[in-house]
């Protein structure tokens, strides 16, 4: 069984530069469509079952807005 993980970002505290984006080895970030209060449209989570909980997005993120958590029953590397 393969790694398995899930992201959850702060729409409030992204700022939409999108190295998360860029980051993902599995593509599971991507922009979202709908701005956040400040009129930013941030990076949002999408085909979270591909996660392996990396940490590629939480290590680039310059706004700490990113969690990883790696789900139970999991293979570990």
């Amino acid at each position: 069984m393969a790694r398995r993980g899930k992201i959850v970002i702060d729409r409030e505290l992204c700022k939409g530069c999108y190295l998360c984006i860029r980051a993902c080895p599995v593509k599971v970030i991507e922009k979202d469509g709908e701005p956040n209060s400040s009129g930013t449209y941030p990076a949002r989570a999408s085909g979270m079952e591909k996660c392996i909980a990396c940490g590629g997005c939480y290590e680039v993120c310059p706004d700490v807005c990113i969690e990883v958590y790696e789900l139970e029953g999991a293979e570990t590397a």
